[in-house]
């Protein structure tokens, strides 16, 4: 038995929460009518200055089943959604999981033949997706698509009050187009009662695609209940009261986590459809006043940039969410000087796990620099990088492996790359993150670097998040992102590359100026090794659709 299996991390939970819990033994679908049931007249959700119950968003997600079990879809089939959060995004998900059907978010920033390999990777018989991106994205790969039967169009505005003309899209060989909001509005009132196991497919979720071909993580119902019940009770969440407000996209994990436990805990949110759009989420904020706020980290530097974010009244939030990418420490410090101090929570987890695998408390003090402790029911090790088996003393660094009911069932039509992920031990099924970090003694989890962004120099291991971490300490640093050049002088070895978008201070300084300042500093602070031997300054630093550092592309 190794220290691990005593789960260290008990001691350091609030009071009251459990290192088990009585997971529901429930559907997703069948637990978010329940709460939708006992809150009829809360409103789910606020959207361009209108709100929607949850009594007519079960009104409307039923029509959805209903239109759908009349085309003869239904458990085995999927349904992709190709929009941004959005009131049809919510009524679909549902609409879809009570007709028995599986979701697979498709994001709008994908390109057309990455449009088309995920339609076809996830068998999506039907695609709902917006009319702004229907000749962009899915016009030039339709043909590409032989597997899609249909595809419903939405405008932004459709789901608003009094919207009676909706877009109609544009006819394709061997697919039926429907204006989706028409087809809500005209279906039977009567939905069909799918019956669902907890090991049916909820949802195919794609990862990023870093190392390949994104892969389709396919999430049981019992996965998300359980994660979604995990998390509410660690942080003792008060169903029917709670107000969210988040810029995670829902087709992105972290997105669709939120917007799940929102309509599982009865909770109201207020949709962002651009989380770019900092004055709209300022402008929502100041007027609902929420309990919760959920963003990347690039998100709240962002928001924190902007002096009417730091004017706001923050006494209604409980807590501040922030994962998906590492939050430098002090950018942590600076927002719980705007917000309140022991207000932020950093997570960590990913798509594979529903999301969550640790998260810091939600009353006590978090640990600044952690990713905090193992959920309940949830157990974490970490092991030997190069055996994968072997488990390491508490505090030293390896990769972190977990076990718990909110890990994925495997990867779609990829049996080598499920096999790679999930292994077997000691009774235990583990997902194996491919993320380096360590455990401390009380056992909060801190994350290193994702093993991918690991550099090797010389020999040396270099954590980019570690020398990015400690670089965001200057002043010059707006944001930065740190990734490895292949060193032609030594092919085993890599050179450390810097690229940095200034901060206001120092925005109109002349790059040769701040590169010395920046040098002198990484040399001050950090071993040879990890200095940086090139930097590049930029308007902004490339993100992803969800918001993350896209290492990618600098690479």
């Amino acid at each position: 038995m190794s220290a691990y299996d005593e789960r260290p991390w008990l001691k350091s939970y609030d009071e009251g929460v459990k290192g088990y819990l009585d997971i529901p033994d429930a559907s997703l679908k069948d637990y978010l009518l329940e709460a939708a049931a006992q809150y009829p007249d809360r409103a789910a959700y606020h959207y361009m200055g209108s709100s929607t119950s949850f009594a007519e968003l079960a009104e409307l997600s039923g029509r959805f089943a209903a239109f759908l079990a009349g085309k003869g879809l239904g458990k085995g089939d999927v349904l992709a959604i190709n929009l941004p959060n959005s009131p049809q995004y919510l009524i679909a998900i549902l609409g879809a999981l009570r007709a028995g059907m599986a979701v697979s978010g498709l994001a709008p920033l994908l390109m057309p033949d990455e449009v088309a390999y995920q339609l076809n990777d996830c068998g999506a018989k039907v695609m709902l997706t917006l009319d702004l991106l229907l000749d962009a994205k899915f016009t030039p790969v339709s043909d590409k698509t032989p597997g899609v039967e249909m595809v419903l169009i939405t405008g932004m505005g459709d789901a608003l009050p009094g919207a009676t003309e909706f877009p109609a899209g544009r006819p394709y060989p061997g697919k039926e187009v429907v204006p989706f909001m028409k087809a809500v509005k005209d279906a039977d009132s009567a939905p069909p009662d799918a019956r669902l196991a907890g090991q049916d497919t909820c949802f195919i979720q794609y990862t990023g695609g870093t190392t390949g071909p994104a892969k389709g993580a396919l999430l049981s119902h019992s996965n998300m209940v359980a994660n979604v019940n995990q998390f509410e009770v660690w942080m003792h969440v008060e169903r029917g009261k709670e107000m969210f407000i988040s810029g995670f996209p829902m087709f992105h994990m972290a997105g669709l986590f939120v917007a799940m436990c929102g309509l599982s805990w009865a909770a109201t949110q207020a949709l962002i459809p651009d989380p770019r759009n900092t004055d709209h989420i300022i402008a929502e904020f100041d007027k609902y006043r929420p309990s919760f706020l959920a963003n990347v980290p690039s998100l709240f530097l962002m928001l924190l940039a902007r002096p009417e974010f730091r004017k706001l009244d923050f006494s209604s939030v409980k807590n501040c969410f922030s994962g998906a990418a590492p939050f430098p420490v002090e950018g942590i410090i600076d927002l719980e000087s705007v917000v309140g101090k022991d207000k932020m929570v950093e997570v960590w987890g990913m798509t594979e796990t529903s999301p969550l695998i640790t998260v810091n408390p939600a009353l006590k003090p978090s640990r600044v620099g952690s990713v905090g402790l193992p959920l309940p029911n949830t157990m974490v090790k970490v092991v030997d990088l190069e055996d994968g088996a072997t488990d390491l003393p508490i505090g030293q660094e390896g990769e972190l492996i977990c076990s718990g009911p909110q890990v994925m069932k495997g990867y779609l039509n990829r049996p080598e790359e499920t096999k790679n992920a999930l292994r077997e031990r000691d009774g235990k099924v583990w997902m194996h993150t491919g993320d380096v970090g360590r455990m401390d003694d009380d056992g909060f989890v801190h994350i290193v670097d994702r093993a991918k962004d690991m550099l090797i120099v010389g020999g040396y291991k270099v954590f980019s998040s570690e020398v990015e971490d400690k670089l965001y300490k200057h002043p010059a640093i707006g944001m930065c992102a740190i990734v490895g050049l292949p060193n032609p002088e030594r092919p085993d070895s890599e050179v450390v590359k810097l690229v940095v978008q200034k901060s206001p201070a120092y925005k109109d300084k002349p790059d040769d100026e701040v590169k010395g300042e920046i040098l002198a500093f990484a040399r001050e602070k950090l071993a040879p090794y990890k200095v940086p031997k090139i930097i590049e300054f930029v308007d902004a630093i490339p993100l992803t659709s969800v918001g993350k550092v896209n290492k990618k592309i600098m690479r």
